[in-house]
């Protein structure tokens, strides 16, 4: 009886070494790095719809045009023309610049 609780505890404690040393070797080079981008990924799109709710709500959309990229043309107050780009900022439009939208088809 006192042999199997021995050898018990002896295979507990090597698979219990085992396993620790291999979750050891399997560390990510920096993971600060890969929360740095994940947090600047959702602080850009965070940015982008709150920019975009606040655009719809104070600006006019210029129907049946699009920003070279192909997201909504907004109007300010002044008559400048814009979009919205990925990082939320406001990208001002030159009139060459906006394209003309194509229509859906049924």
């Amino acid at each position: 009886m006192r042999k199997q609780i021995l050898v018990a505890g002896l295979a507990l404690a090597c698979f219990t070494a085992f396993a620790f040393n291999a979750g050891a070797q399997e560390k990510k080079e920096s993971v600060g790095k890969s929360i740095s981008k994940t947090a600047k990924k959702v602080g850009d799109k965070t940015a982008e719809v709150a920019v975009k709710g606040a655009s719809k709500v104070a600006d006019q959309t210029y129907k049946g045009k699009m920003a070279p990229d192909g997201s909504n043309v907004y109007i300010n107050s002044k008559n400048k023309k814009y979009y919205i780009n990925k990082k939320g900022a406001k990208v001002y439009l030159k009139e060459s610049q906006i394209k003309t939208r194509p229509e859906k088809k049924p």
